[in-house]
């Protein structure tokens, strides 16, 4: 590699963001000394880059990369199918089949076959098993092949796309793939950072980069506050530039996306899967080793005491051959080849279905994990949530108040139904349509947010989250924001943008009467929307309406006929104390609403000059015309509501044993409220925020993680140490995320669910199951498919050993005891027992459709067995009553024939006929796995199972009466076929008197199970380290609170007045600067740089924006405004 043109390296430069350090960003001579470092003017950008240039960007792309992410190669079906093939399962029974065949091969066609009559059908067994085999991992690989073609499909979303960078002086649009370290990117609401970068200019740059870091709240971005970009993040408000300074791999999103590509852990039930196989493997080579030396041990002694068997070596090695066979005749049966198979078409069944419940699965395996999670991590926003603030209720001149969907959608209608005035002749008394004038007129006019398209190609408001509430409100009402804002009646004269510091915003206007058709001439009005003490300690008159709607009562009596009257201490607790609160307990956002109105001559009379029209940008200005003697007209509550069908979806977790965990970088009261509404939040759970559960010792967290049930202000890393300490406790843990920020959580979760409408492509990257409508309830639809699933499988597998343990000890027996050392069961008819009716067995249980039922146990943990002591009981009980059937039939057929190798061929094809039937019938009973005693429940649902089990019937009946030579039997009567009906039907009613027993008399001869968890008390007193005493300060509750509000408040006066400091300055210097010069509407300024006039897309949306504009007035206008300021502050430091 060539020497580093530039001074810092990517390694150092991404240092910069992960984390974030700003004391990093001065040590590297902060905005100056990067830009220097990367050689570029922060004023025009990097050089145009033109096609005949080449690449002249080679030298920074060589150190710092380019901005994309290297391609994950998706595997082919093949290496998908090579990757399926070294499951366990599959290798035994790609082994067994293996020698199975070439010892068919050898009976067919090895020496002395020429004479032997038998079809050459040994062959088939082998290739049946391989059969198997091939259309098991087969039917997986394309099932993941095709999950992963969907995923990329829906991830495909204007990846490649325009971002606006300053070059060579101009502004110009270049691909995210084109971005270099040392771009300057220009910002505007909407924007996704494709980059990390330092801060340049702005005004109002506020990023929402809870995508990234789980920060809930909205950061900004200035000079003087933060300075660091997030890659991943958006732009939500106001306007800027940045200089990058990294990109593709080394930028914060890349990192992320990199650290995600790590390979899958087995789940549960594949380690239990594989344990079940090694064991089977071992019990049926033990047996079949047995078998191989009794039967030798008896050919020994036959050719010691017989002397008429033939003794040459080619006869006794034939003999030893066919010996041989026997016992390798118990492997292939013992080993449960449909046994994966079932697993495949559970899943695959049950991931097709889910699919129309909203999930998309993306690891097949993930679907059966999710039936044995204990516990969901959910995410609040858009999960529990809807992400979309929304006006939920609120009053309207006091007295009218609106809750819910319905009353704000008549609100309107309601509003205009009041008539009158308590004095007509008062103008500055409002009606109720006149009040609906007003109070649209502000959320229409004094706002940012507009509307239009998101990434998704949706309309939907664009802007801060409150003010997209409120013009929601409006939409609802049946209003168009737009008949106000774009209405040639209203100038805006002045914008005051939201502060953080004021907590309100405010705009300016000049209404013409005649246009509106009120009257003649214009008048001024001042709309002031913000947080409702604020404004409530603006306003000196309020408007009333009589009661009506939704009813909050207060200490104040309501009036019969619209009215204003003054803001009396009051009427300002009766807002504070039964609406303010009231809203704040249920951790609503209050946002309040008030005007103040002008006559021309009133106004003129603060403008002694036209000159001095430009006052009016100075914050003094609002302090005068804005922030005193409001008519305060409305309160509303906002918040992110709960999505329908949350509370009972997690109600039902709880049935199903599943703990519900709320983890959210909310603040904990809000945290707490939703999780409260939500039913996460019980008595005597636990709330806690992400900083005090990072500091807990390993052994404080095992006390608390029973009871915890909401984390709120956490990071990341705080959702991964929790996610890491409940996997350690042998917890199945399921975790929802959509932002970048909980990739590393959901890729360490049992199962990951991410959202498929707000989740960022990390997080689906990370996840192995997508939710498609972005709701909590779609994971209880997973959680129950997945029990299906669980269920399916034990099912079949009840159903399996049944059949392979019987065939395991007829075949033993049988061999020992036949003169021949041959099995009761030909090697064809076991191969439709074991292969053919096993799969269809698999597809039969495999297909069960879930129940409710399924949500009223408690989820099995890690620890607990495959198969339960009710399955053990059935299992047993059926295989012993399988045995002795056969064996009666077997041996006591043809009491006056004594030797066994002289039976007849109606005899074994009544033995095959009757251990079929057997199976039949046994296979309803293993539609349950638990004890209750209907088992026909819900059968008439399941048409597979329906036909499958006729299909069987008449496929037997046909393998009886015509197989012949190649299955070895013959036809039977009706008495015969009788005989071996009832039998099998005898399956039934002996699984009825199975479940009657009770599982502990079978549980002393089983292995034990784990012992169950003891229940939670929320009773308990919580641990003393959640409750430190608290310091002594000397002061009472009460005192010591009152003494930090008045620092609090005395800190913000000073804030307040800074500007006005700066200004003496400025005035004892003796300088002064230009009056800013332009038209209405116009653009209030600001110290915090110059953003060269990139505000036309604000003016295209309709608004008046504010741009940094510095020294916009002369010393003598600001010495004049400063004063007025400086009393108005000085009177309110006064009160403090």
């Amino acid at each position: 590699m060539t020497q580093n043109p530039f001074k810092f390296t990517a390694q150092q430069l991404s240092e910069l963001v992960d984390p974030k350090n700003e004391e990093l960003l001065k040590k590297y001579g902060g905005l100056e000394g990067i830009a220097q470092a990367l050689k570029v003017d922060v004023k025009t950008g990097l050089p145009i880059h033109k096609p005949e240039d080449g690449n002249i960007f080679a030298d920074r792309e060589e150190v710092f990369g380019r901005n994309v992410l290297p391609e994950t190669k998706s595997k082919s079906l093949l290496q998908l199918m090579w990757e399926a093939l070294h499951d366990k399962i599959m290798i035994i029974l790609s082994v067994a089949a293996i020698v199975s065949l070439s010892i068919g091969l050898y009976e067919d066609f090895g020496p002395g076959s020429e004479n032997n009559d038998e079809p050459k059908v040994h062959w088939i067994e082998g290739v049946a098993i391989l059969v198997s085999v091939f259309i098991v991992i087969t039917a997986g690989s394309i099932n993941d092949y095709q999950k992963e073609k969907q995923f990329r499909a829906l991830n495909a979303k204007k990846d490649d796309r325009k971002v606006k960078a300053l070059r060579g002086g101009e502004n110009v649009m270049i691909s995210v793939y084109d971005v270099q370290v040392g771009d300057v990117l220009l910002l505007e609401p909407g924007d996704l950072l494709c980059a990390d970068g330092v801060f340049i200019q702005g005004h109002n740059l506020k990023c929402d980069e809870s995508a990234a870091t789980g920060e809930s709240d909205t950061i900004e971005k200035a000079a003087d506050k933060e300075h660091l970009i997030l890659s991943g993040s958006k732009v939500t408000e106001g306007v800027g530039s940045f200089l990058v300074t990294a990109v593709g791999v080394n930028s914060f999103h890349g990192k992320t996306m990199m650290s995600l590509r790590t390979e899958n852990e087995d789940t549960p039930l594949q380690v239990k899967l594989n344990a079940l196989a090694e064991k089977i493997a071992v019990i049926g080579t033990a047996a079949a080793v047995l078998m191989f030396f009794v039967l030798i041990i008896k050919y020994v002694i036959q050719l010691i005491r017989d002397d008429n068997i033939d003794k040459s070596f080619a006869s006794v090695l034939s003999e030893i051959v066919k010996i041989f066979i026997s016992a390798i005749t118990v492997v292939v049966v013992a080993v449960p080849e449909g046994l994966p198979l079932a697993v495949t078409l559970a899943l695959a069944f049950a991931t097709t279905r889910m699919l129309k419940d909203n999930n998309l699965v993306r690891v097949l395996n993930a679907c059966e994990t999710m039936g044995g999670a204990t516990t969901v991590c959910s995410d609040k926003t858009g999960t529990l949530t809807q992400n979309k603030m929304t006006v939920v209720k609120g009053v309207v001149g006091r007295f009218f108040g609106f809750e819910g969907p319905e009353q704000i959608a008549r609100l309107a209608e309601d509003l205009k139904s009041f008539k009158g005035k308590t004095d007509p002749a008062n103008k500055e008394i409002k009606d109720g349509a006149e009040l609906l004038d007003v109070l649209v007129e502000g959320i229409s006019i004094n706002s940012t947010a507009f509307e239009g398209e998101n990434d998704e190609g949706k309309i939907e408001f664009i802007g801060s989250k409150s003010e997209t509430a409120l013009l929601g409100m409006t939409k609802a009402m049946g209003i168009d924001y737009r008949s106000y804002r774009d209405n040639p009646c209203y100038q805006v004269v002045q914008v005051y943008p939201f502060s953080s510091a004021k907590k309100s915003m405010a705009t300016l206007i000049k209404v013409n009467r005649e246009a509106k058709g009120t009257g003649k001439g214009s008048f001024y009005r001042m709309h002031v929307k913000g947080a409702s003490e604020i404004v409530l300690r603006y306003s000196t008159k309020a408007l009333l309406l009589p009661e009506g709607g939704f009813k909050f009562p207060g200490k104040t009596k309501a009036p019969e006929l619209p009215t204003i009257v003054p803001l009396t201490r009051a009427l300002a607790e009766d807002y504070n104390n039964n609406i303010i609160e009231r809203f704040a307990n249920e951790s609503l956002r209050t946002f309040s609403l008030a005007y103040r109105d002008f006559e021309e001559d009133e106004f003129k009379a603060y403008l002694n000059e036209p000159t001095e029209e430009e006052i009016l940008s100075h914050n003094a200005a609002l302090t005068e015309i804005g922030n005193k003697d409001l008519t305060f007209m409305s309160l509303v509550g906002i918040e992110d509501p709960v999505r329908p069908g949350v509370p009972e979806a997690v109600a039902t977790c709880r049935n199903a044993g599943v703990v519900v965990r709320m983890v959210t970088g909310d603040n904990i009261n809000t945290a707490r409220a939703i999780a409260t509404k939500c039913g996460i939040y019980t008595q005597g759970g636990i709330a806690m925020e992400g900083p005090k559960f990072r500091t807990l010792t390993e052994e404080e967290m095992d006390k608390i993680l029973p009871r915890l049930q909401v984390l709120a202000r956490s990071s990341p890393t705080d959702k991964q140490i929790l996610v890491g300490r409940l996997k350690y406790l042998g917890e199945t843990v399921a975790v929802t995320g959509d932002g970048t920020n909980d990739g590393p959580a959901l890729k360490m979760a049992d199962v990951g669910f991410s959202m498929g409408i707000a989740g960022t492509e990390v997080a689906k990257e990370a996840s192995s199951i997508i939710l498609m409508d972005d709701n909590f309830s779609s994971i209880v639809k997973a959680l129950l498919w997945g029990r299906s699933v669980n269920d399916s499988v034990k099912k079949f597998l009840q159903f399996q050993l049944t059949v392979n343990i019987t065939a395991v000890i007829v075949t033993f027996i049988s061999a020992i005891v036949d003169g021949e050392n041959g099995s009761a069961l030909t090697a064809v008819q076991l191969l439709w027992v074991n292969l053919i009716m096993d799969t269809l067995a698999a597809l039969a249980l495999a297909t069960e459709k879930p129940t409710q039922d399924m949500l009223l146990r408690p989820p099995e943990s890690k620890r607990s067995p495959l198969i339960t002591h009710s399955m053990w009981k059935m299992i047993v009980g059926e295989a012993i009553f399988q045995v002795i059937i056969n064996f009666v039939l077997l041996f006591a057929g043809h009491p006056q024939e004594k030797a066994f190798n002289e039976e007849k061929t109606v005899l074994k094809t009544m033995v095959f006929n009757t251990f079929v039937f057997l199976q039949i019938f046994n296979e309803i009973n293993c539609r349950r796995i638990d004890n209750r005693l209907n088992v026909f429940a819900g059968i008439y649902k399941n048409a597979y199972f329906i036909c499958i089990f006729i299909f069987i019937a008449v496929a037997q009946f046909l393998i009886v009466t015509f197989g012949g030579d190649a299955f070895k039997t013959t036809s039977l009567n009706a008495a015969q076929w009788g005989i071996c009906i009832l039998l099998g039907f005898l399956s039934l009613p002996l699984g009825m008197i199975l479940r009657l027993i009770p599982d502990s008399t079978f549980a002393l001869c089983l292995p034990k199970l784990p012992a169950a968890a003891d229940p939670v008390d929320f009773t308990e007193p919580l641990p003393d380290f959640l409750n430190p005493p608290r310091a002594d300060t000397g002061l009472s509750t009460s005192s010591a609170e009152r003494h930090r509000n008045a620092e609090l408040k005395w800190d913000f006066a000073l804030n307040a007045i800074r500007p006005e400091m700066n200004l003496f300055g400025t005035i004892h210097g003796g300088r002064s600067g230009r009056a800013m010069s332009g038209s209405s509407p116009r653009i209030q300024t600001s110290t915090t740089g110059d953003v060269g006039g990139r505000v036309s897309s604000f003016a295209n949306n309709g608004r008046a924006m504010t741009a940094p504009v510095q020294n916009a007035f002369n010393a003598k206008q600001a010495w004049k405004i400063a004063m007025v300021g400086v009393a108005r502050q000085r009177r309110e430091n006064n009160e403090v």
